[in-house]
């Protein structure tokens, strides 16, 4: 073997199950990893990504089983290995960090004691001298304080804290290879740039290879040196990152980049893949791609492609392998464009909700009588307008009140005070009968669709509950009717009316959510994430659908989301929200390009992009954002800020409008207490 390889995947076969119906979740799969390297493996969910990397780890589900193939670590292969033999090599030689760590982590034992455990398994530590080597772990892994957080536990940890206990235990064994399932999925993109450039030191650092898997296009362009994109459990191209960004060559890789949302492509209607993923119980004739590509050809239902190879580059298609065509793909996107957004004057027209210096605070109670002993300020003063057939998107990290808006807005929660106008009705005095009767025009779409319905009504029922309630549909049957049409509008059969939600992908659990909010007629609908748990593909279908909504009907959008790019495509309007507050609001392209609060600035930086050309600078906030029930004093931000001055730490500043209905709280553009 190549001794700049270390690990030689070859021909790897993973089955779930047994028998003819057995789910072939890995088919076939090659590929090297070379010395500290970091090589991505690409794909939307279910193709075959963390199945992969559980082969390689041999910590498959008790129906998995490898059935072919081999994995060379160096001079082993690790399949023929024994229990006790493979046990030296996971976290010695090839660890794995995975999507979610605080299932991974144990939540009755401290942090420090679950470090030590793997230095006691895999370097032979134990006593004084494993505590100072954790300590080490802890400052090497950039978390603050490590004395103290040695004795705390996982629940005590921010999300990005425990993902990074997650790498110190990695680390312990020192590993040749880290293998990072999904890493930073489920973190807020300020938190995302921490870790990601935490992986990077490390592997300048110790030298590690890095197997990333992802299904982030944005999180590959900044990382990898080599990309691998799987479909369907077979990797179907292969090929350095800059050739992969710039000229994708497989129709699958060049359809994931037209699905991206960007402010280029706004008013346009995103790229999707038709059809479905094919299932894997079932043996392939052709390519598996073929029924949902734009380039097939009679070939591709009767053979199976083989690989074209061109250097380093490899793609499994057979429009490289014939003489027919070869497609010409290139991608010249710039991710926030040029783009500006339609203006139109407003002066005259009543906005359609005007929120003014809401609250919503939730009591501390403590103690047998549980009195109250402080209050979590989830919203701080929040002020909003929205116009009619508009899209306000609410943006900022988890944690800062965005989701608590939105509920405050359509009363869900009652807010503590302030006001809430809803077509110049004032909606926070309103009894709950006359609340009631306001509901067919304000709707909310949740972000998990499958926990927001009752597992035991079928489609129809969960449809048409709501407009029973509002008196909506003369009966029975024209409620069915309307069910069936509304299914058919979001773009699924009429007859998934009579299944259960448990029977649908998570992408048509959320197309029926969307059914649901729409079988009242609302004028406004909350939007709390709709996208953040789907597919690039799936995402790009969502997406159209709300537009294509939007612009037929004028339904007005609230849209909650830390995805910038979702934001660029689909809103008229940001609020970027900080501790429970608004910190700068304005036009979608005056704040994407142009954002003046260091926030929204640290917060734009944060994301990755797709121009691996582009080196960007990165603000770096230190820190974790401050607990809503004790916020800082003075402007909630100082102290992260790196623009802060004294008088940030004594008042909170007031809001000064910069243009139009442009607006930033900060000091820096307050020409009464500094300058911009």
């Amino acid at each position: 073997m190549n001794e700049d390889i270390l690990l030689c995947v070859s021909k790897l076969s993973t089955h779930i199950g047994n028998g003819s119906r057995a789910v072939r979740a890995v088919d076939g799969v090659s590929f090297a990893l070379k010395r500290g390297e970091t090589f991505a493996l690409l794909g939307e969910s279910g193709c075959g990504k963390s199945m992969t990397a559980l082969s390689l780890m041999r910590l498959l589900p008790s129906s998995g089983r490898i059935v072919s193939g081999e994995v060379r670590f160096g001079a082993r292969n690790l399949l023929t290995l024994s229990e006790s033999e493979m046990r030296r090599v996971r976290g010695g030689g090839m660890t794995m960090i995975f999507q979610e760590p605080m299932t991974s982590l144990n939540p009755v034992l401290p942090v420090g004691t679950q470090i030590a455990e793997a230095l006691r398994l895999h370097a032979g530590e134990d006593g004084g001298g494993a505590k100072r080597r954790v300590l080490d772990l802890l400052r090497a892994v950039r978390i603050p304080d490590p004395v103290r957080r040695f004795h705390e536990y996982p629940h005590q940890l921010s999300g990005g804290m425990k993902q990074r206990v997650m790498i110190a235990i990695a680390l312990a064994g020192s590993p040749e290879i880290l293998i990072a399932d999904e890493p930073t999925t489920a973190l807020d993109v300020t938190i995302q740039a921490q870790v990601l450039d935490l992986m990077r030191h490390l592997q300048r650092v110790r030298g590690m290879t890095i197997l990333l898997i992802t299904h982030d296009l944005g999180v590959v362009a900044e990382m990898a040196h080599r990309v691998a994109v799987m479909y369907a459990g077979e990797i179907v191209e292969l090929a350095e990152r800059q050739t992969f960004f710039t000229t994708p060559r497989h129709p699958y890789s060049h359809k994931l980049f037209d699905s991206l949302p960007t402010l280029s492509r706004r008013k346009q209607r995103l790229s999707v893949i038709r059809g479905d993923v094919p299932s894997m119980q079932d043996a392939f004739t052709g390519c598996r791609f073929a029924p949902r590509c734009d380039h097939v050809m009679p070939i591709c239902h009767r053979k199976a492609p083989t690989w074209h190879i061109d250097g380093e580059e490899k793609v499994l298609c057979h429009l490289y392998t014939t003489q027919v065509r070869t497609p010409s793909f290139s991608r010249s996107d710039n991710q926030w464009g040029n783009h500006r957004s339609r203006r139109r004057d407003r002066s005259d027209i009543a906005p359609l909700l005007e929120v003014d210096a809401l609250r919503v605070h939730f009591p501390i109670r403590r103690g047998i009588f549980k009195r109250t002993v402080g209050r979590v300020r989830a919203v701080d003063g929040v002020d909003l307008t929205l116009d009619t057939g508009r899209t306000l998107a609410l943006v900022g990290e988890s944690g800062c009140g965005k989701t608590t808006v939105g509920k405050g807005i359509l009363q869900l929660i009652r807010p503590s005070s302030g006001s809430v106008r809803y077509e110049n009705t004032e909606l926070t005095r309103l009894s709950h009968s006359d609340l009631r009767r306001r509901r067919s025009h304000l709707q909310i779409i949740f972000q998990d669709p499958f926990s927001s319905m009752n597992p035991r009504m079928l489609v129809e029922d969960v449809i048409t509950e709501g407009m029973k309630a509002q008196g909506l549909g003369a009966d029975l049957a024209e409620r069915r009717q309307r069910a069936e049409h509304l299914l058919r509008q979001v773009g699924l059969a009429g007859d998934s009316a009579g299944r259960y939600p448990h029977e649908f992908s998570g992408g048509q659990r959320q197309r029926i959510s969307i059914a649901r909010a729409l079988s009242v007629e609302p004028r406004l609908i909350v939007c709390d994430e709709p996208t953040s748990a789907l597919d690039i593909s799936v995402q790009a279908q969502i997406l159209n659908l709300l537009q294509d909504l939007q612009q037929n009907s004028g339904i007005s959008y609230i849209f909650i989301t830390h995805d910038m790019s979702v934001v660029s495509y689909i809103a008229d309007e940001i609020a970027v929200m900080y501790l429970g507050c608004i910190v700068e609001s304005g036009e979608v392209h005056e704040i994407l390009q142009t954002p003046q609060h260091p926030y929204t600035q640290a917060l734009l930086s944060a994301i990755p992009t797709l121009d691996s050309n582009t080196k960007r600078p990165v603000i770096r906030l230190e820190g974790d954002i401050p607990s809503p029930s004790s916020p800082p004093s003075g402007c909630y931000f100082h102290p992260r800020c790196p623009h802060a001055m004294d008088i940030c730490k004594r008042s909170y500043p007031r809001r000064v409008q910069l243009d139009g209905r442009r607006y930033v709280h900060c000091h820096l553009f307050d020409t009464d207490t500094g300058e911009q």
